[in-house]
């Protein structure tokens, strides 16, 4: 299910949409600020009902990454690039491959200002199509000499912030017994699944693809249908699917204490998340949680340390969070507010430096 939103304010350094010659496929290529370096955001390939959503959809995610990016400490600036699916359409290999070569011309022409890598309905072989027309793309496969699949490292931050979204919202960090509700079974929301029904959790999740009701029954979760997942009594509801799913009316009947999850901007709009601290939900902010990928893959693309080095700092998450939490307690603000704070302290000292320079 696609959720359509409102246009965010354009505030962008520069957005290209065009038609893939190849391909067909209107492809959007959003960068929103290079204030700290080579912006990083990976390229989604999704279905939307019509091109301008997906325009939208990536002006919102390239400055979601702007914010990820520079709460994560990143010499990273946000950018995002969207492949539009028209509603029923399935591409064969040959035309797969010419709309990744497309998106590799699409980038080239940012020279270097935008790094590319895969997202949601691309792979690291996608990356690997698009190599081919440009050197700025992360994340290829590992065969070839790259850093992989980044899913594993989101997953992890994210289960480190979860830990941390217990600890505030409980009192205790630890998994075992705890209701959590996974709404969406993708590469993290599976992995994430997985961890959390071996250490103990009494999970519910949900997926829009039916098939992953076996993945339910391998580990024992509940399974309920998509859309009504919100209504399941939780500790922490997990959105880990395609963004905008918190509106007013989900979560005016949200029955969690907390949300903690790595779907891309799920509040459909900011103001929920006064919303949420006025129900007496806690709020983790999806750019904190969800930045173990970007983190693994710009560290590892620049050589900055061992792998084991780059999954420590990737764990560090858990950490950046419990500050986040803290800050806004002690302001009495929501944990956005502080996330977006600090990011906004990094960016304008990333503009005075470049000012200076």
């Amino acid at each position: 299910m696609t959720h359509t939103l409102p246009l965010p304010d354009f505030t962008h350094e520069r957005v290209e949409v065009t038609t893939g010659p190849r391909s067909g496929l209107v492809i959007t290529v959003a960068l929103h600020s290079s204030v700290l370096g080579s912006a990083l955001g990976g390229a989604r390939m999704w279905t939307y009902p019509h091109w301008s959503d997906a325009v939208g959809d990536a002006l919102r995610l390239s400055a979601a990454m702007t914010l990820k990016n520079a709460a994560a400490g990143l010499d990273a600036g946000g950018g995002k690039s969207v492949i539009c699916l028209p509603p029923g359409t399935t591409l064969d290999p040959e035309r797969r491959r010419a709309a990744y070569l497309d998106l590799g011309d699409a980038v080239e022409r940012f020279e270097g200002r935008y790094r590319t890598a895969e997202d949601v309905g691309s792979t690291t072989d996608d990356m690997l199509v698009v190599s081919e027309r440009t050197a700025h793309v992360v994340g290829l496969p590992d065969a070839v000499g790259g850093s992989g699949e980044p899913a594993g490292p989101t997953s992890l931050g994210v289960y480190e912030s979860l830990r941390a979204t217990l600890a505030e919202s409980t009192g205790s960090p630890e998994v075992a017994g705890r209701r959590i509700t996974v709404s969406g079974l993708g590469q993290v929301g599976s992995r994430l699944a997985v961890r959390l029904s071996a250490e103990g959790a009494v999970l519910t999740v949900t997926d829009v693809n039916p098939a992953k009701r076996d993945l339910a029954a391998e580990l024992g979760a509940r399974w309920v249908e998509p859309g009504t997942e919100h209504l399941v009594e939780a500790d922490v509801f997990v959105p880990a699917g395609i963004g905008g799913v918190l509106d007013d009316d989900v979560i005016d009947a949200l029955a969690a204490r907390a949300v903690c999850g790595p779907a891309n901007n799920p509040l459909a709009e900011r103001s929920g998340a006064d919303r949420l601290a006025a129900r007496g939900i806690l709020y983790a902010p999806d750019f904190v949680v969800n930045a173990g990928g970007v983190v693994y893959l710009d560290l590892e693309a620049k050589h900055l340390g061992t792998r084991a080095e780059i999954m420590d700092r990737v764990a560090g998450i858990g950490d950046t969070l419990r500050d986040i939490f803290a800050a806004a307690a002690a302001r009495g603000i929501t944990p956005l507010a502080a996330a977006e704070e600090r990011a906004a302290e990094r960016l304008s000292a990333g503009q005075l430096a470049g000012a200076s320079a």
